[in-house]
């Protein structure tokens, strides 16, 4: 008979990787991968606020020359490409993890939208489009009449 050590939390452990593990795929599944089938998709937050939509896009490694933002009707936009960097050691890649190549990522706001006023921003690797609500579309305060 072999006697087999026993770690207390061993086999939670496990657990807790292979369910981060399930996590993560399924995230990456769902999150709106780019058209492309390269992987690379930056990660977006957007915001609400009264008066505009706020879009924040990380882009590490891109120029601002890199990426095009466009509107069109209440649908915004980013296109870009992260290129090979060119090196001039001659040295062997023991791993090469970061995604490279063209992506594109499309959100509809869902609300009319004023193009003419929408303002993009990128530093210190990060995208900021602000993109103003229409003035039918910002929420009105009602007042409510004695009857």
């Amino acid at each position: 008979m072999t006697l087999v050590r026993w770690t207390p939390g061993y086999p939670a452990r496990n657990l807790v990787h292979f369910e981060d593990d399930v996590t993560r795929f399924i995230n990456s599944f769902f999150r709106g991968a780019p058209l492309q089938s390269n992987g690379f998709a930056p990660e977006v937050d957007i915001e609400e606020t009264s008066d505009a939509f706020v879009v924040r896009a990380d882009l590490p490694g891109l120029t601002q020359k890199d990426v095009t933002v466009s509107l069109i009707g209440d649908t915004l936009t980013i296109r870009g490409e992260r290129k090979h960097e060119k090196s001039e050691k001659s040295g062997t890649a023991l791993r090469i993890e970061r995604n490279l190549g063209a992506f594109e990522r499309s959100f509809t706001l869902g609300a009319a939208v004023r193009g003419d006023a929408v303002k993009a921003t990128y530093r210190d690797g990060v995208l900021e489009i602000r993109v103003p609500k229409a003035e039918e579309a910002k929420p009105r305060e009602i007042e409510i009449q004695a009857g």
